[in-house]
């Protein structure tokens, strides 16, 4: 099948930026070009000679500007198959033009709704008509009609028309692909909005998510394991994905696991926090009055476990954190924080070995809205939930016991419950001078998590406090620490032996705060 010869293209276009230099290179290599309205005007500015669509049509545009390409004249011209007789003979006989390139891109409609107090009306007129038509209807007859719906194009289809007058079929199939995908997207940006105005903030009755792909990565969890990352674009969070890396080798798919924990826990935080993550779980965390401190302490919660971690900060990464970050006893393979001071990034960066490897994120502003919504996809379909975003409110905290925490822990108290979200259920956790200093994660049983979290705090856990995801089943994790000094325990409550477990507390003398609220993370 021979690729048509360009002779004649439709432009109509929101987004101009690049158009006019495009336009030239049409003109120079003999496309007359036809456009309409905006588009029109602005290459007439430019003066690059341009075709009117409604001088060619016999039909006005109308309706404020509602109706503009909607006519046999203009389609005809796009779908006809220059291989079936038939078409041509149509094409003759009504006296149509053919089109071999439309160059379309649609009204702003996800600017547009994005916009606070957008109303209905700027809406439903920021719904493009048209334009969708064009592009499915070269897409589809991409065998003989090149089709354009991103800016980023133009030079490629450019370099193939002054080469050779046409398009390879392979470039052709390309670009109706990316045209299929860019109308399909358009159209669930429109039944999202709707589903969200007519649905509420409830759970709509179907979801629609748009990804783009970022990168290929070089495997997933394991080497035999193709993966790929993808943005999602409806996302306005600072993340792991959005953020820019500024060194180092190519993230992989556990880094950028790891990373999204590391961002999640000191995005928590107001004081300047640090959490230091290996292999999805917080081996240490910690707040300070600056950033280094917090840093300090945190790589001081589990050292051994430090090795070959990833770490986020909430602030900005100063020169006096990046030279502690590079002493020898410390290995990292990727850091992510809101900015990096110049002489920060110079010491990261030319460190030997360091400088080589170490992945380095800007995220920017870690404050910037949080999702509302986490999907996690199991086989045949999806869960969604709300994100456990929020800090539960300390006035549906209760003391059950007979020993009332120390006024002087209650911000370490504070820091423990906010940790503990953040590690994988059944969680326990004991924290000291708002630092981590032993974790128990993901085991089948609380009473394992809790000798895990006492092997890991060692002689520092006298003084400490503990933490708890869920209630405690049994009064067993309590007898465990009885001995330990923890000065206060706090957990959700609501077992079935919590009797069981607070007299076992009474016996210890060892405070204990219900919140009330479990938080689990499967």
């Amino acid at each position: 099948m021979n690729s048509p010869k360009i002779s004649r293209a439709i432009i109509s276009v929101s987004d101009k930026v690049g158009l006019a230099d495009f336009a030239k290179g049409l003109t120079a290599a003999g496309v007359e070009i036809y456009s309409t309205g905006g588009t029109r005007t602005h290459l007439t500015k430019e003066n690059i000679p341009v075709k009117d669509i409604t001088d060619y049509t016999g039909f006005p545009e109308m309706m404020d500007g509602r109706l503009k390409t909607l006519h046999p004249k203009v389609h005809g011209g796009i779908l006809c198959r220059r291989d079936n007789i038939n078409d041509m003979n149509a094409i003759l006989e009504n006296r149509m033009l053919t089109f071999e390139l439309v160059v379309v891109n649609l009204y702003p409609f996800e600017a547009t709704v994005a916009r606070e107090g957008v109303t209905e009306e700027e809406a439903i007129e920021n719904i493009d008509i048209g334009g969708p038509t064009m592009i499915r209807a070269a897409a589809k007859n991409h065998h003989f009609t090149t089709v354009i719906t991103d800016r980023e194009q133009y030079s490629t289809v450019l370099e193939q028309i002054e080469k050779t007058g046409t398009t390879t079929l392979q470039l052709r199939q390309s670009l109706a692909r990316d045209a299929f995908t860019m109308t399909a997207n358009y159209d669930n940006a429109i039944s999202q909005f709707f589903i969200n105005r007519l649905e509420g903030e409830g759970f709509p009755n179907s979801i629609s998510t748009k990804y783009k792909r970022k990168n290929v990565l070089r495997y997933g969890e394991n080497p035999h394991q193709q993966a790929a990352v993808y943005i999602d674009t409806n996302n306005k969070t600072a993340s792991a994905i959005t953020a820019r890396q500024l060194n180092g080798k190519e993230l992989s798919y556990n880094n950028l696991l790891d990373l999204d924990s590391a961002i999640t826990i000191v995005r928590t935080f107001n004081k300047p926090a640090a959490a230091v993550i290996k292999h999805n779980n917080p081996c240490g965390a910690a707040v300070g009055e600056s950033i280094v401190e917090a840093a300090q302490k945190a790589m001081a919660g589990d050292p051994l476990s430090a090795f070959g971690s990833v770490i986020g900060l909430n602030h900005t990464l100063n020169a006096e954190t990046a030279e502690f970050l590079v002493q020898p006893e410390h290995f990292i393979e990727a850091i992510a924080a809101p900015a990096f001071d110049t002489d920060a990034l110079e010491i990261l960066t030319k460190k030997p070995k360091w400088g080589q490897n170490v992945r380095l994120l800007n995220t920017g502003d870690l404050n910037s809205q949080q999702q509302k919504w986490t999907i996690r996809h199991i086989e045949g379909g999806a869960l969604i939930q709300e994100a456990d975003i929020n800090s539960d409110p300390e006035d549906i905290w209760s003391i059950p016991t007979e020993k009332k925490p120390n006024p002087e822990i209650m911000n370490n108290i504070r820091f423990a419950w906010e940790l503990v979200r953040h590690v994988k259920s059944n969680a326990i956790i004991f924290c000291k001078n708002e630092s981590l200093i032993g974790t128990g994660a993901g085991q089948m049983s609380r009473i394992d998590s809790v000798e895990i979290g006492i092997k890991k705090a060692g002689e520092r856990i006298n003084g400490s406090v503990l933490a708890s995801d869920a209630f405690f089943p049994f009064p067993d994790s309590i007898e465990r620490i009885a001995n330990l000094n923890i000065a206060a325990i706090i957990q959700p409550g609501g077992s079935r032996k919590d009797v069981e477990v607070i007299e076992a507390c009474n016996k210890a003398n060892i405070p204990m705060i219900f919140t009330g609220r479990r938080h689990f993370k499967h």
